[in-house]
Protein backbone atom coordinates (compact mmCIF):
# COMPACT_ATOMS: atom_id res chain seq x y z
CA UNK A 1 0.00 0.00 0.00
CA UNK A 2 1.04 3.45 -0.91
CA UNK A 3 0.22 6.68 1.10
CA UNK A 4 0.31 10.48 0.19
CA UNK A 5 1.03 12.00 2.98
CA UNK A 6 -0.34 16.29 2.98
CA UNK A 7 1.04 18.68 5.42
CA UNK A 8 -0.69 22.09 5.63
CA UNK A 9 -1.95 25.14 7.74
CA UNK A 10 -4.49 27.22 5.94
CA UNK A 11 -4.32 30.42 4.00
CA UNK A 12 -4.24 33.63 5.66
CA UNK A 13 -7.81 34.87 6.35
CA UNK A 14 -9.53 31.36 6.21
CA UNK A 15 -11.79 30.43 8.40
CA UNK A 16 -11.57 27.20 10.49
CA UNK A 17 -15.22 26.35 10.49
CA UNK A 18 -15.51 27.12 6.78
CA UNK A 19 -12.73 24.67 5.84
CA UNK A 20 -13.75 22.15 8.17
CA UNK A 21 -17.24 22.52 7.04
CA UNK A 22 -16.08 21.94 3.40
CA UNK A 23 -13.44 19.02 3.95
CA UNK A 24 -16.25 17.20 5.98
CA UNK A 25 -18.94 17.69 2.94
CA UNK A 26 -16.87 17.79 0.25
CA UNK A 27 -13.37 16.40 0.42
CA UNK A 28 -13.59 13.55 2.56
CA UNK A 29 -17.09 12.10 1.03
CA UNK A 30 -15.87 12.49 -2.75
CA UNK A 31 -12.29 11.24 -1.94
CA UNK A 32 -13.12 7.96 -0.14
CA UNK A 33 -15.87 7.18 -3.14
CA UNK A 34 -12.88 7.03 -5.88
CA UNK A 35 -12.29 3.39 -6.56
CA UNK A 36 -8.62 3.89 -6.15
CA UNK A 37 -8.56 5.14 -2.98
CA UNK A 38 -8.24 2.71 0.88
CA UNK A 39 -8.99 5.23 2.77
CA UNK A 40 -8.86 8.95 3.13
CA UNK A 41 -8.81 10.64 6.18
CA UNK A 42 -8.09 14.39 7.27
CA UNK A 43 -6.47 15.03 11.20
CA UNK A 44 -5.96 18.19 13.02
CA UNK A 45 -2.90 18.47 15.05
CA UNK A 46 -3.69 19.21 18.64
CA UNK A 47 0.37 20.04 19.45
CA UNK A 48 3.96 18.71 19.94
CA UNK A 49 4.30 14.90 22.16
CA UNK A 50 6.01 16.60 25.65
CA UNK A 51 6.03 19.86 24.70
CA UNK A 52 2.96 21.74 24.76
CA UNK A 53 4.05 24.06 21.61
CA UNK A 54 2.10 23.53 18.25
CA UNK A 55 3.11 21.31 15.51
CA UNK A 56 4.43 23.02 12.64
CA UNK A 57 1.07 22.43 10.41
CA UNK A 58 -2.31 22.27 11.68
CA UNK A 59 -3.32 19.86 9.32
CA UNK A 60 -2.12 16.45 8.12
CA UNK A 61 -3.99 14.23 5.06
CA UNK A 62 -3.22 10.78 4.68
CA UNK A 63 -4.43 9.04 0.83
CA UNK A 64 -4.03 5.33 0.88
CA UNK A 65 -4.02 3.32 -2.09
CA UNK A 66 -3.03 0.53 -4.40
CA UNK A 67 -2.55 1.81 -7.28
CA UNK A 68 -0.41 4.95 -8.21
CA UNK A 69 -1.88 4.16 -11.84
CA UNK A 70 -5.21 3.95 -10.70
CA UNK A 71 -5.16 6.92 -8.58
CA UNK A 72 -4.19 9.47 -11.51
CA UNK A 73 -6.82 8.34 -13.35
CA UNK A 74 -9.34 8.72 -10.66
CA UNK A 75 -8.07 12.24 -9.53
CA UNK A 76 -8.86 13.35 -13.70
CA UNK A 77 -12.10 13.62 -12.95
CA UNK A 78 -13.87 17.23 -13.59
CA UNK A 79 -15.04 16.35 -10.07
CA UNK A 80 -11.87 16.04 -8.61
CA UNK A 81 -10.02 18.60 -10.03
CA UNK A 82 -13.22 20.98 -8.65
CA UNK A 83 -11.84 19.84 -5.28
CA UNK A 84 -8.55 20.08 -5.76
CA UNK A 85 -9.22 23.27 -6.90
CA UNK A 86 -11.32 24.52 -4.38
CA UNK A 87 -8.97 22.96 -1.26
CA UNK A 88 -6.02 25.28 -2.75
CA UNK A 89 -8.33 28.12 -2.07
CA UNK A 90 -8.19 26.70 1.51
CA UNK A 91 -4.36 25.40 2.04
CA UNK A 92 -1.44 27.42 2.21
CA UNK A 93 1.58 26.35 0.39
CA UNK A 94 0.04 22.03 1.19
CA UNK A 95 3.25 19.88 1.06
CA UNK A 96 2.45 16.75 -0.71
CA UNK A 97 4.65 13.57 0.57
CA UNK A 98 4.41 9.77 -1.21
CA UNK A 99 5.50 7.35 0.84
CA UNK A 100 5.60 3.50 0.42
CA UNK A 101 5.23 1.06 3.65
CA UNK A 102 8.41 -0.92 4.56
CA UNK A 103 8.23 -4.52 4.39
Amino acid sequence: MQTIVVLFNLKAGVSVEAYERWARTTDLPIVNALASVNRFEILKTTGLLGGGVAAPYAYIELLRFESFDALVTDISSETVKRVAAEFQTFADNPQFITTSALS
